[in-house]
């Protein structure tokens, strides 16, 4: 391998959540009187988790979310939770060709309650053992600031210029390349739209890649 160790995003790297988590929101806010589509839901939010996110939602629509806003994302969490969501095409299949030794990590804006049972939906929870890492929780400042990466390269035991970071959104990949690692931008989930590659490249990607096997080589 080239790497020292790899690092994950999980929502829309492992598994299909920002575009249905984005798709649910757009539909949200318009029956809440303010018409946005799924596209609009990407543009602004993609990437961004807890109260960033709350605070993007707020400065988009321009006031402060009603109490039932809360109630209904609450409420698609917990049935998502249930249910599970689609691994984006090919995930599983190159984690698991993985080195069992390579040391590997989650890093995700969302919590840790969330990255574990959505791993354990694709049958991955034993693959990364306790290194499971939530911007909301283990670090003061989340995503797009280097922090998350940091702390998980410090958990792996791996320097962050020899660990390579798997993103897709580009809230991600800022932090990511802020914080000295070799940057995979991935396309491979159905919330790329057209254009994701390069804008995801002009954020200071290192490689590129429009799936998993692609991500595969780039690795070894």
């Amino acid at each position: 391998m080239r790497f020292d160790g790899v690092i994950f995003d999980f929502d829309g790297v492992l598994i299909e959540s920002e575009y249905e988590g984005n798709r649910h929101l757009a539909e949200l806010l318009t029956q809440l009187g303010h018409p946005t589509t799924t596209e609009e839901a990407l543009t602004h939010f993609m990437g961004l988790g807890g109260d960033d996110f709350l605070s993007a939602v707020e400065a988009r629509i321009g006031r402060p979310l009603p109490s039932e806003f809360h109630a209904l994302r609450a409420e698609e969490d917990e049935r998502v939770l249930r249910e599970g969501l689609a691994e984006v095409e090919g995930a599983v299949e190159l984690i698991r060709s993985l080195p069992a030794d390579l040391p590997k990590a989650v890093a995700s804006s969302s919590s840790l309650a969330w990255i574990e049972r959505h791993l354990e939906h694709l049958g991955l929870r034993d693959v990364f053992g306790d290194k499971l890492f939530s911007g909301r929780e283990h670090v003061a400042r989340g995503k797009p600031a280097p922090d998350l990466y940091l702390h998980a390269a410090a958990e792996l035991g791996v320097d962050i210029s020899r660990t390579a970071i798997i993103e897709d959104s580009p809230v991600g990949v800022r932090g990511a390349v802020a914080s000295g690692a070799h940057v995979i931008g991935l396309c491979a989930g159905s919330h790329c739209m057209p254009g994701h590659a390069e804008k995801l490249r002009r954020l200071g990607a290192h490689d590129v890649a429009m799936g998993f096997e692609e991500v595969g080589r780039i690795l070894a």
